[in-house]
């Protein structure tokens, strides 16, 4: 993920919740466990793992048992290490005792937050390196590695995980996608190597997507006693056709089979935490609630809508409704570029706030930036009196509308419905648009010639265009 713009905002679980994730993930547990286990007998190496002659009494520790057993209970102790659970006390002895990270799982919801992602940075390293097998297999004589044989490079490795995971967070924050829903492997796999203008993937493409599920299978598998993800493995089966390597799934069979995983609440918010650290702008749903209107309006502006409408109902939920309306039309004017969006957003939140904004919405009738937005609404609401709208007016409002649709979606084939409709409905629009003053008539006119599939209107309308430029010296 090398684009910095900004990320669709994430919903994330209140902080007391994902502490109790945290403190649930058999991981940390065990890492905590295994921090109160020690004691003054303890021995640790050179590199501050436990001496094998150790590994069985915390395994046991662990009630852990069978061939994985003495691996889960290093891996648990790496962590409480790496996370200040437990420290070494005399290096010379290999003696260790408790850390000051043991009380801080017993503290805040934010300490114990903080613990967790120290792990979370434990198990991403571990996710780059390759496996024992493969480490095995390039040792030397001498009992050295041989890291060029292995085409392993620490630093790719770690890019290559982190913008899976990159992908796998637009997937679960984004509303074209799964939401919190499972994610198949093949297609995560395929994010990282399919060209986006690529039609039918070649077969050596087809090669690398499955080299890179295989890559991912072990890392997810890594992943998930963190808490990171929910995991569901490749069918071992898979593996023992095809020389243990899976082709990529036909799509009349079960992709399930080929891996699917899950982000977890907990891995939102780590995902999220670690994109922020990266300097990613990673806005979360609420970040906005104790803000002003302008920034909520300006801030929710290319938000997706059932994301900006969760981040206005946390605004409006912590005001009066008749204040809030009042303090969203005051923040909605303005001739700026970016007003047209603001005054739509505003239109939009109003509507959660319903029939006690009347008055706010009356007082702004005479206005000539948000008279026809009050008219709309309040006819939309059923409200009685509600005057007419100048000619003039509804020609600003038309212009202002497109504006903001053009701002937040582009050329999208709804605006293209819309310029349509309004070139079929109003045989003079183009006639009387070009004089509207609104600072963004001339660029709307221009967007609707480019829209407008049919040729005649399109000049019409670049003509319009050029006229607007003229009188109003854009």
């Amino acid at each position: 993920m090398s684009d910095r713009s900004p990320l669709p905002p994430v919903r994330l679980s209140s902080e007391p919740e994902l502490a109790r994730d945290a403190l649930a993930t058999p991981l940390l547990s065990r890492a905590a466990k295994l921090a109160r286990w020690a004691g003054p007998g303890t021995r640790v190496d050179a590199g501050g793992g436990l001496v094998d002659e150790q590994l069985p009494a915390a395994a046991e520790a662990l009630g852990l048992s069978g061939n994985d057993a003495a691996a889960s209970a290093s891996e648990a102790w790496r962590v409480a290490l790496d996370t200040g659970l437990v420290e070494i006390t005399d290096e010379e002895a290999g003696t260790v005792a408790s850390g000051d990270g043991l009380g801080l799982l017993a503290g805040s919801p934010h300490d114990v937050l903080t613990v967790w992602r120290g792990a979370l940075e434990t198990v991403l390293a571990d996710a780059s390196v390759p496996d024992l097998e493969d480490l095995v297999d390039a040792m030397e004589e001498g009992g050295t590695v041989d890291l060029s044989s292995l085409d392993w490079d620490p630093e790719r490795e770690a890019e290559f995980l982190d913008g899976v995971l990159g992908n796998l967070y637009l997937l679960t924050v984004g509303e074209d996608g799964p939401g919190e829903g499972p994610v198949p492997l093949p297609a995560l796999a395929a994010s990282m190597i399919v060209p986006s203008d690529m039609g039918e993937p070649t077969n050596d493409v087809l090669e690398q997507v499955s080299d890179a599920m295989m890559r991912l299978d072990d890392q997810f598998r890594l992943l998930e006693p963190v808490g990171l993800v929910e995991y569901r493995p490749v069918d071992e089966e898979l593996m023992a056709d095809a020389e243990e390597e899976p082709s990529a799934p036909d799509d009349e069979m079960d992709v399930a089979r080929y891996g699917m995983v899950r982000l977890t609440p907990l891995g939102r918010y780590g995902l999220r935490s670690r994109l922020l650290e990266a300097g990613f702008e990673a806005p979360a749903v609420g970040d906005l609630a104790d803000k002003g209107a302008d920034a909520l309006l300006d801030g929710t502006a290319h938000f997706p809508p059932a994301a900006a409408q969760a981040e206005t109902e946390q605004w409006l939920a912590r005001r009066e409704a008749l204040d809030a309306a009042r303090e969203l039309l005051a923040a909605a004017r303005g001739g700026d570029a970016r007003a047209p969006l603001r005054r739509l957003r505003c239109q939009q939140a109003l509507s959660l706030v319903g029939a006690q904004a009347e008055p706010a919405l009356r007082e702004v009738l005479g206005d000539a930036e948000l008279g026809g937005l009050a008219r709309v609404w309040l006819t939309e609401q059923g409200a009685a009196d509600v005057p007419a709208p100048s000619e003039e007016m509804v020609f600003w409002l038309t212009v202002d509308t497109l504006a903001a649709q053009l701002a937040a979606e582009g050329n999208s084939t709804e605006l293209q419905a819309l310029v349509e409709g309004l070139a079929r409905q109003h045989s003079g629009f183009f006639a009387a648009a070009w004089r509207v003053n609104h600072p963004a008539t001339a660029d709307v006119l221009e967007a609707m010639g480019r829209l407008h599939p049919d040729k005649k209107v399109a000049k019409e309308a670049r003509k319009a265009a050029f006229k607007a430029r003229s009188a109003h010296g854009g």
